[in-house]
């Protein structure tokens, strides 16, 4: 089995998918002001193959050799935040990240329990 077309068709269609609208979003414009989204583009791939040489003859009498291969990758894209083109220049806005944000929420939240427990003992 031939390993190079396999990294050929995933390069291919990592780079057919590659371009700058997949990390820059597509910009809007409202009220004098023009807002490109961003984001972190992370892709992951892989493959593999393999032959066994030790299998028994085929029916046509060729020495055996069973093949096998696979591949797969992955894309995952996070927006970060966006660039703001104003009359009064351009500036980069980032997102919170959501798991402090998540993590302070829910800290509140049991501060708040804890504390009302407390309140209502007295």
């Amino acid at each position: 089995m031939e390993i190079q077309p396999l990294w050929t068709f995933l390069r291919d269609g990592i780079i057919a998918h590659s371009d700058v609208k997949a990390v820059f979003g597509e910009p809007v414009t409202a009220d004098g002001r023009t807002i490109i989204p961003v984001a972190k583009i992370t892709y992951g791939f892989g493959g593999g193959g393999g032959t066994n040489r030790m299998s028994p003859r085929n029916p046509e009498g060729n020495p055996g050799g069973q093949e096998g291969g696979g591949g797969g990758g992955g894309v995952r894209a996070v927006p970060v935040g966006v660039i703001e083109v104003s009359g009064q220049g351009t500036q980069f806005i980032p997102i919170s990240d959501r798991k402090k944000l998540a993590a302070a929420a829910f800290g509140g939240l049991m501060f708040g329990m804890i504390l009302g427990w407390r309140r209502s003992r007295r």
